[in-house]
């Protein structure tokens, strides 16, 4: 059975090709990054699911993607062997299935060479079949196709919208989109990051067909209260009864002044010892 690969930047999924309508979502979900600690074992690295909360560890994070471009390979075969350890895959030596893998479109020739290389001679995969994922959605969902199977260009067919360019939202909307929530929202400026950008744009967000019709509806309030998304960041709570009475206050200033002459009192011990010594020397010298 041939084992199927969606190698996102945001998100890995992986499953096995059954046929018609037998699995409704994949098998395994996860986010693409890989948290190990800088001297630390293969073993101790953290993948995906593994990882609780990223937020804490988001200093150690990597990943092996530089935009939505494969380049770290190092990270790629750790992904590939928490992806065919998860789907059950045991045989010692090879994996012994076809394997098909996403890949970013006008993939460079090099990275595509790397990524075979790693898959043929790493883990022995008898097949490998590169696509791109949304011109795999595309046949899915079209019964009309403009993709020939001798062409090298994609042309859609009459009737259907096509962008000349379409920039990537993993790699081109975050930053902005992180930017000016950070204006918007100064108090903030910490707990919105980059990585809690690409998650609300991946969850929370869609892509409107109509943008006019669909920016009327958000001026309902109606339809606001009922489709709008109110997101908790984390918090460092308040200790109740922090509040320190004024007798409280005084004995701590007491405290504070009494530390403070005992410090002044030992150095000025220690600089008359300092003095004696130096004058013990002059004398013995004369």
């Amino acid at each position: 059975m041939c084992a199927l690969i969606d190698n996102g930047s945001f998100q890995t999924r992986a499953g096995w090709a059954c046929g018609g309508d037998g699995l409704s979502a994949p098998l395994l979900q996860f986010k693409s990054v890989a948290a190990r600690s800088r001297g630390a074992a293969r073993s101790e690295t953290q993948i995906g699911n593994d990882i609780a909360n990223v937020e804490p560890l988001r200093w150690l994070l990597k990943s092996q993607f530089d935009r939505n471009v494969v380049v770290n390979f190092e990270i790629q075969e750790l992904m590939f062997d928490y992806v065919f350890v998860h789907l059950g895959i045991g045989s010692e030596g090879s994996v012994d299935h076809p394997v098909v893998l996403t890949e970013a479109p006008l993939n460079p020739l090099h990275c595509r060479q790397m990524m075979s290389e790693l898959l043929f001679e790493c883990y022995r995969v008898p097949q490998l079949s590169y696509g791109v994922d949304s011109l795999y959605s595309f046949h899915r969902n079209n019964t009309q196709r403009g993709v020939g199977p001798s062409t090298r260009a994609w042309s859609s067919p009459p009737g259907t919208t096509a962008p000349t360019s379409c920039p990537s939202s993993t790699a081109v909307t975050p930053p902005p989109t992180c930017s000016l929530l950070q204006l918007k929202y100064p108090g903030h400026l910490g707990a919105v990051t980059l990585s809690r950008m690409e998650e609300l744009l991946h969850e929370h967000s869609y892509t409107a067909l109509d943008y006019h019709e669909e920016l009327e509806k958000w001026r309902s309030a109606e339809f606001y209260e009922r489709e709008v998304h109110r997101l908790q960041l984390p918090y460092a709570a308040k200790l109740l009864g922090g509040a320190l009475s004024a007798e409280e206050r005084q004995e701590k200033r007491a405290q504070q002044l009494r530390r403070l002459q005992e410090i002044n009192a030992r150095r000025r011990e220690e600089r008359l010892l300092q003095d004696q010594e130096r004058l013990d020397t002059l004398l013995s010298v004369q």
